[in-house]
């Protein structure tokens, strides 16, 4: 069983927390215009990778606050977890726009991004 830590809450076992898929996928800026198969490739295809990865999280029986890890898909070793709000580099892809622009999407898919405990967003300060 994986230790998850909760940017809000500290570490905890991996049942109370649900996967939400691989982290920084960026919504199309405009849907309409691309084609079928583009539209399948945004909604169905990730990278896969072995090694680090970048993934989001749901703290569902916690605090209810999504949040981003850094896991290695081999080891299944953490290296870290962070807050969607942090500007923080990551791992694997090295990019802070990144980071940042796949929490802005996040939000934008219409999650509350007040941090309250019933939102499924946080743009609370985490570590």
């Amino acid at each position: 069983m994986l230790l998850i830590e909760c940017p809000w809450c500290g570490p905890r076992a991996e049942t109370e927390f649900s996967y939400g898929g691989e982290a920084g996928i960026l919504r199309p800026a405009d849907p309409e215009a691309l084609s079928d198969a583009e539209w399948a490739d945004y909604l169905f295809y990730r990278s896969n990778s072995c090694g680090a990865h970048r993934e989001l999280w749901n703290h569902a029986q916690g605090c209810r606050r999504w949040f981003g890890v850094e896991r290695d898909t081999v080891s299944y070793r953490i290296e870290r977890s962070y807050s969607l709000s942090s500007t923080e580099t990551s791992l694997a892809s090295g990019s802070d726009a990144t980071v940042k622009a796949g929490a802005d999407a996040t939000a934008e898919a219409g999650a509350d991004a007040t941090g309250d405990a019933d939102s499924g967003f946080s743009a609370g300060k985490g570590g």
